[in-house]
């Protein structure tokens, strides 16, 4: 069935009926919102339905539904093309989910107006023929057989019991060397999903050639796979890349929709989790040495407590999760909150349209975590003038200060952490 492909950045409109988008593939495609895990009510956090228009919002990735694919890419200013925004969103994901990916290799893992998902799948395949070249992983398996001759050793409570009867058969018990194994098992389950997934036709070659090579190993439905059973040694350690990837395959990310009579697949990520999760990991490593450590979604401590009638402490109420904390031993030294949203330029706007509840947060968190810097990090936009950061405030009736700052996620990922770390050292953050 060919499919067509729709292209869209978040926060972005289309006329129902332009192009691709008939009235028939808007409603299959708002079904398949309504339908996904993170499209919230009605699915207006994927998609909204406005009037003769369908509207992005801020998720971004892929919907399939009937004959039409919808892709939503993020707004990474710096980065014009859509195949530059994917690949930057690629190394986006390959940060925050171990990806391998290596630097500068986003661009050749599949063609010119490839999806997200096609780059994914070529990407997987790609690494997967990789490892397999080497070998793939064997371990040996305890196997109970009756056999003619014996094989092991002899089962002997089974042999005189039910095979009493006939001298024929030994119960046999033996170890034998075999790729069925819980790996192999989730290896080929990706291969057999992705063969009905993918468009190009070097991607489908290579996932057969993978298919092939699985051929002995037994296929389990995605909800069966051994997850838990699986367990890696210093040979395996080349796999670790691979099952973090074929996590993100099968996993929740990647769901698989039905509206009615309609079924599709999304592969969708929220764009603000996705930035506060990739500014924890790359800050994390730049931080290696230093003395300072992340902790990304930590801290969890309440805001109130509930009273009795006669004042005694009671439940504990209102648990905050501040984004990063950065932390020398185990004094806060630093709060970070992200905001995946364009900050205005204070000659347009004197508080550069940052929320006024954001702000009550961050004093918040300075009280509770006894923190003096608190930072507000937004991506950086060619609309910022270099006079427009970092802004600093004082906090009034207090030592704490509250600073914006911006970060080019247009860059590479080891760039960004030093861009965030520099911001931290010109706070005189740490020292």
């Amino acid at each position: 069935m060919t499919r067509h492909l729709i292209r869209l950045r978040e926060w972005e409109r289309v006329r129902i009926g332009e192009g691709h988008l008939t009235p028939s593939r808007a409603d299959a495609l708002l079904a398949a919102a309504r339908a996904s895990d993170l499209g919230g009510e009605e699915g207006t956090r994927i998609l909204v339905h406005a009037g003769s228009q369908i509207a992005t919002r801020q998720v971004v990735g892929l919907i399939s539904a009937g004959d039409c694919q919808l892709e939503i890419l993020p707004k990474i200013d710096g980065v014009e093309s859509d195949d530059g925004v994917r690949d930057r969103l690629v190394h986006m994901l390959a940060e925050v989910y171990d990806l391998p990916v290596a630097t500068g290799a986003a661009a050749a893992l599949g063609e010119q107006n490839d999806t997200l998902l096609e780059r994914l799948i070529r990407l997987f395949a790609d690494r997967l023929i990789d490892a397999a070249r080497a070998g793939l992983p064997r371990r040996y398996q305890l196997r109970e057989e009756d056999l003619p001759a014996l094989r092991g050793r002899l089962a002997i409570m089974r042999q005189f019991t039910a095979l009493a009867t006939d001298p024929t058969r030994l119960a046999c018990r033996y170890d034998e060397l075999s790729r069925d194994i819980p790996l192999n098992r989730i290896m080929k389950a990706v291969v057999t999903r992705l063969r009905a997934l993918a468009r190009g036709a070097e991607t489908q070659r290579r996932l057969g050639e993978l298919a092939f090579a699985y051929d002995d190993v037994a296929s389990i439905g995605r909800r069966s796979l051994p997850w838990s059973q699986l367990h890696l040694d210093r040979s395996d350690r080349r796999w670790r890349p691979l099952i973090d990837l074929a996590r993100l395959l099968l996993g929740d990310r990647f769901q698989t929709t039905s509206a009615g009579k309609e079924e599709g697949t999304a592969l969708l990520f929220e764009m603000h989790v996705l930035f506060e999760a990739y500014i924890a990991r790359v800050l994390a490593r730049e931080l290696l040495g230093t003395g300072l450590r992340v902790v990304a979604q930590g801290g969890l401590r309440f805001c109130l407590t509930e009273l009795d009638g006669d004042g005694q402490l009671g439940k504990d109420r209102f648990q905050t999760r501040p984004d990063i904390l950065i932390k020398r031993g185990n004094v806060v030294v630093a709060i970070i909150d992200t905001k995946w949203k364009r900050l205005s330029s204070r000659i347009d706007d004197a508080k550069q349209g940052v929320s006024q509840a954001d702000v009550y947060q961050m004093i918040a968190y300075g009280r509770l975590y006894d923190c003096s810097n608190l930072i507000l990090l937004y991506p950086w936009h060619s609309g910022i003038d270099a006079d427009d950061e970092p802004q600093r405030y004082a906090v009034r009736g207090s030592s704490d200060t509250l600073s914006i700052v911006t970060v080019d996620v247009a860059r590479s990922g080891r760039e960004a952490g030093r861009q965030v770390a520099a911001a931290l050292t010109a706070l005189n953050i740490g020292n």
